[in-house]
């Protein structure tokens, strides 16, 4: 019963619109840093190409380029895109490398995205 209550609330967070952006731009930063350090993964552990390096560094660039464009102090950002970041890289792990996930990954997953939820709807209260 705690639980569907939590989650309403969490639905109830993740409607407004503050939030959606912020998500968005969370799951954009979370795609440039995963691709920022996967690239660079390949060339050292699979004989990827050193090339690989170049547009690893470029999205790494736009990671933190997108991580400036939020309203909030940076602590409050980086904590709340942390959900962000573990929800993303499980479902990499599940579309990029092919495990399959458990209840637990997926529950862990919305765990940290209400988290998430909770963290942005206090930017507007506030300083």
């Amino acid at each position: 019963m705690r639980l569907g209550v939590t989650i309403l609330i969490c639905w109830q967070l993740l409607k407004t619109e503050l939030i959606l952006k912020t998500a968005l731009l969370f799951i954009a930063a979370a795609i440039a840093e995963i691709i920022g350090c996967f690239l660079p993964y390949l060339w050292l552990r699979k004989d990827g190409s050193f090339w690989l390096l170049f547009p690893a560094a470029a999205s790494l660039v736009l990671f933190v380029w997108l991580l400036t464009l939020h309203p909030a102090a940076s602590g409050r950002v980086y904590a709340a895109y942390g959900g962000v970041y573990v929800a993303t890289a499980l479902v990499w792990l599940r579309v990029v490398d092919g495990v399959k996930l458990s209840t637990l990954d997926w529950a862990g997953a919305a765990i940290a995205l209400c988290g998430m939820a909770i963290i942005v709807s206090g930017w507007t209260r506030t300083s």
